[in-house]
């Protein structure tokens, strides 16, 4: 079998690039959008510079704005019941991965009904239509959401984290503007940036990696790692606009090739105490780096080279560590904090933690086999 890429039939690039949103309408002959968003977005202004360029073109919509930053099962249902009386005819998703991930999922219920329960998407491939027409407006810079073929919902009665694979889902188009991304808070905006991050490290690593995947991969973590610094804590526009790149990117190259258990572990600490995703994957990723780098230690040279590091005259486990230890001093840079007791984590839950990451379907691609006993070990390290 061939190695399969699949990306965005069209995508903008740049600030102001929202503004293409009206000719893409027009070309497409549709009529109404159903504006997926959040209230925050929404009392900051940023949703605004979208549904701007609507008004300007006397275009019709409506808003759903009510999206947990964690979405639920109940919250995808409701905003599918939402779509359904609007009679609208195309999802402008305005957001972060919560709320492109929550208009993926309505996009799929609205073409395959029959999954409206949402705990049946769970997994890979499950439905046979193509989901309702997407424009994914990305407001951080760091899910990639708007061009990846997956997306996360919380099963709140189960405490599970679904991490649905469907090509079904991906957005029609996909603007990234930057002007969107600038006016993130700092926090968001390193949380964020090191889940960017994480995609391209891990999709670099995954069982499944070939070499188009690692072109995007490498040059993610490049544009990134370089970048992140700057973006953060000075608001420098070319950082910024290079972070929107970086991240687009890696979800170019990790959509395709699948993650690991840093995805696998931040997903039960989002099901159990709705860690942000972001945040969860920063603090994790020094750790596994460490425990993957015993197999692939000359990934880590081509890593430690792509951000900037010089990698000659090094043993193998140098080579890992000296690639760890500069994520978490980025990390630490940007504000992340640097362990799971840090932010509220129980030591008495990591055992049932363990237990669910290593039954996530991101664990299959981790590139060094892993046991329940080695998730909870790594757990220990990052708690403390």
């Amino acid at each position: 079998m061939g190695n399969r890429i699949i990306l965005n039939p069209t995508s903008y690039f740049g600030r102001g690039s929202r503004k293409d949103i009206i000719e893409e309408l027009k070309e497409k002959k549709l009529d109404k959008a159903f504006v997926v968003t959040d209230k925050p977005l929404i009392e900051a202004g940023v949703t605004k510079l979208v549904t701007d360029v609507l008004d300007n073109a006397n275009f019709s919509y409506e808003i759903f704005d009510n999206i947990k930053p964690n979405p639920t099962v109940e919250n995808v249902q409701e905003g599918i019941d939402r779509c359904r009386e609007s009679e609208t005819d195309v999802i402008i998703a305005v957001g972060g991965g919560s709320v492109i991930d929550t208009a993926k999922a309505i996009s799929v219920v609205m073409r395959n009904p029959e999954h409206y329960d949402i705990v049946s998407l769970d997994g890979v491939g499950k439905t046979r239509n193509q989901g309702m027409p997407i424009i994914a407006v990305p407001t951080t810079s760091g899910t990639a959401a708007e061009v990846t073929i997956n997306y996360v919902i919380t099963d709140t009665k189960n405490l599970k984290k679904m991490v649905c694979v469907d090509p079904h889902d991906i957005p029609i188009v996909s603007i990234i503007d930057q002007d969107l991304m600038e006016k993130m808070p700092k926090s968001l905006a390193a949380s964020t940036g090191m889940d960017a991050l994480t995609h391209a490290m891990e999709g670099y690593t995954t069982r499944a990696a070939w070499l188009i995947p690692d072109m995007f991969h490498l040059n993610a973590m490049a544009l990134i790692f370089k970048n992140l610094d700057k973006a953060v804590n000075q608001k420098d526009r070319k950082a910024i606009d290079n972070i929107g790149y970086g991240q687009y990117i890696a979800g170019m190259g990790f959509s395709n090739v699948g993650l690991g258990i840093v995805h696998s572990m931040a997903h039960s600490l989002g099901a159990y105490y709705d860690t942000p995703h972001g945040l969860a994957n920063a603090l994790l990723l020094p750790h596994v780096l460490r425990f993957n780098g015993k197999i692939c230690p000359e990934l880590f040279r081509n890593m430690g080279r792509a951000i900037g590091l010089s990698m000659e005259n090094l043993s193998d486990e140098e080579a890992v560590n000296k690639v760890a230890d500069a994520v978490k001093n980025l990390a630490i840079k940007v504000g992340i904090p640097q362990t799971l007791k840090e932010i509220g984590i129980r030591k008495e839950d990591l055992p049932k933690l363990a237990h669910q990451a290593l039954n996530d379907v991101c664990t299959g691609g981790n590139p060094r086999k892993v046991t329940e006993s080695d998730i909870l070990s790594l757990y220990e390290k990052a708690y403390e």
